[in-house]
C-alpha cells in the first residue's frame, strides 16, 4: 500500500488481458456479445479485433486502486470509455498509473491513467477512497 499523500505518483501497474480472461468475463457478467470473443464478427463490424469489454476495463482499473490503497474503502470510481483494448491472439496488456490529486475530509481523489498499446483507453479515471 502507498501512503496516500496530495502529489503522490503510485507506481505503475501492467495488468495481461487474454482472450481467456474475454471469455471468463462474458461468462461471468453475462455478456457473451461477439465483438468480445469472434475475430470475424469484430471485424465484420469494421473493428480491428475482438476488443476486451469496457466494464472489464474499469475492473482493472479498480483493482489498481486496490492495490495501492490496500484495505481503503473504495467511495467513488469512474471513466469514460475513451479507446478500445484490442485483444489479438497472444494478448495485451493494460498499463495503470495514478496520481493523489487530494486528500480532504478522510478522503483521497486519485486521477489515473489507462493505456493499451501506449493509446489512453478511459477517459479522466477517477477514485476516491477512504483514508
Amino acid at each position: 500500500m502507498t501512503a496516500l499523500e496530495a502529489g503522490a505518483e503510485l507506481a505503475p501497474l501492467s495488468y495481461p488481458v487474454t482472450r481467456a480472461d474475454l471469455r471468463a468475463y462474458a461468462d461471468a457478467s453475462g455478456d457473451p456479445n461477439p465483438i468480445h470473443l469472434d475475430p470475424e464478427v469484430a471485424a465484420a463490424v469494421g473493428l480491428p479485433g475482438v476488443i476486451a469489454h469496457g466494464m472489464l476495463t474499469l475492473a482493472l482499473a479498480a483493482r489498481a486502486v486496490r492495490e495501492w490503497t490496500g484495505d481503503a474503502e473504495v467511495v467513488e470510481l469512474g471513466a469514460r470509455f475513451a479507446g478500445m483494448v484490442v485483444v489479438p491472439d497472444e494478448g495485451t496488456s493494460l498499463e495503470l498509473t495514478g496520481k493523489v490529486v487530494d486528500v480532504a475530509d478522510g478522503l483521497a481523489t486519485i486521477s489515473l491513467t489507462a493505456t493499451c498499446e501506449g493509446a489512453k483507453v478511459l477517459a479522466a479515471p477517477t477514485a476516491v477512497v477512504r483514508v
